[in-house]
């Protein structure tokens, strides 16, 4: 609904709105990664952004004329909430400005685009975004376009095959995963050339299109990736952790011993469920450069809390700095979501695992100190900490071969329909995992 004809427009009270909501849609997209925020928690963080966004579209046209439309070429966090109130206006004009936008936009402010198309259900501009997918459009461009349609379920094979050779591997990558998520069928050559790729996004989108579709293939390559000890990030790592299995597990504690890898390790480590990865973890508590990763990962394990006696006081952290010969000056030293971690207290974690660890079965895997269940990972998309539940939404789609998707960056509205279906999911669609038919 907009300001009706003739009423005037306090200009003042729109331009808060899209400061407010660019900035408040921030602080939401940053605590969907965050380890001490919840889904009910980041829910009340939805609500003035919805709220701004929608006194956004009340200024109807005019205000999308003189203020929505600048805004789309500038910082990322207006150009997601200017796209976001145009996407929700009225279908005559609103999501063709953002279409309108797109061709001319550069790769960091398509980023954002991609973002606020991500988050509207618009089927208008949904349907109208295969009218992009052209020989000369830009390959970030028709990867933005490949990605939000395979998103919003309207991919088909007629859209993603031309697209699945493409020579960009950032292309072809975007129509496997939307095809994936389709659960369209891959040819196998097609999808062996990807696993095959050097281009670790092509690869990694082969293999979870492959886990996807049953194709052991891909299964031996993501084996094969970690195996090589260079594995480019973390899916590899993550997925064989994810198995359950404890070969793999083995795989992965011996990686442990490369410090570069050590974080993606231990990151994989905590989604294994496996009382041996606790052990390892254990072990590096006392190692400081890890040692919140390690707390994360055993306490996801075993269900222990990181606070109180098992917890650093912040007031008690060395907060000094190094000397200046011994400083990294090529660090990154831009926030990360593990920087909220809580510092784990060695001792007592020590002690407390010395008597709970004979409680665990070595043979079970453990999901919060609780064993694995399909219930219990469905479960766990309500109550664990935020950055946790991307990695819990993949196994569970993998273990049902795509049937169960919850789009955890979606908002939080749409995140329970789908939350409420997996519910629904008849429990032998999610009984075996994913990696059990390709044992051997």
């Amino acid at each position: 609904m907009a300001t009706p004809a003739g009423a005037p427009l306090h200009w003042d009270i729109h331009e808060t709105h899209l400061d407010e909501a660019a900035f408040r849609w921030s602080q939401w997209e940053k605590a969907l990664d965050a380890p001490d925020f919840t889904l009910e928690e980041v829910a009340e963080l939805e609500e003035p952004v919805a709220a701004h966004v929608d006194g956004l579209v009340l200024g109807g046209e005019p205000v999308a004329t003189r203020l929505l439309v600048p805004a789309l070429t500038e910082d990322p966090e207006r150009i997601v909430a200017a796209a976001l109130a145009l996407l929700g206006a009225e279908a005559e004009y609103g999501p063709a400005l953002v279409l309108a936008a797109l061709p001319s936009a550069e790769p960091p402010a398509l980023a954002a685009f991609q973002r606020a198309l991500e988050l509207s259900p618009a089927a208008d501009i949904s349907s109208a975004l295969p009218s992009l997918l052209k020989e000369d459009t830009v390959p970030e461009l028709l990867a933005l376009v490949l990605d939000t349609l395979g998103l919003h379920g309207l991919a088909t094979a007629p859209l993603c095959a031309p697209f699945l050779s493409h020579p960009e591997p950032e292309v072809a990558a975007a129509a496997l995963r939307a095809a994936s998520r389709a659960r369209l069928p891959l040819e196998p050559a097609l999808l062996q050339r990807a696993l095959d790729s050097s281009a670790p996004v092509l690869r990694d989108a082969a293999i979870l299109a492959g886990l996807m579709g049953g194709h052991r293939s891909a299964w031996t390559t993501c084996q094969s990736v970690v195996g090589s000890r260079a594995p480019d990030g973390r899916l590899p790592l993550l997925l064989l952790a994810m198995s359950g299995e404890e070969r793999e597990v083995k795989t992965l504690r011996e990686l442990l011993s490369d410090e570069k890898l050590r974080p993606d390790v231990l990151w994989a480590l905590g989604f294994s469920g496996r009382v041996t990865a606790a052990d390892a973890c254990v072990e590096l508590l006392r190692h400081k450069p890890v040692a919140a990763l390690a707390g994360e990962a055993f306490s996801a394990i075993t269900g222990l809390a990181i606070a109180e006696e098992y917890a650093v006081a912040r007031e008690e952290e060395d907060t000094a700095l190094p000397p200046l010969e011994e400083e990294d000056l090529d660090a990154d030293l831009a926030s990360k979501p593990e920087d909220a971690l809580s510092l784990p207290q060695p001792q007592a974690i020590s002690e407390w695992w010395g008597e709970a660890r004979q409680r665990m079965d070595v043979k079970h895997r453990y999901l919060s100190g609780q064993p694995f269940t399909p219930q219990a990972l469905v479960e766990a998309l309500l109550s664990a900490p935020m950055r946790r539940r991307h990695a819990l939404s993949l196994e569970l789609a993998l273990r049902s071969r795509g049937a169960v998707q919850v789009p955890t960056r979606a908002f939080v509205t749409h995140q329970l329909v789908a939350l409420k279906a997996a519910r629904a999911a008849p429990a032998s669609l999610l009984s075996r995992s994913f990696a059990e038919s390709f044992r051997g």
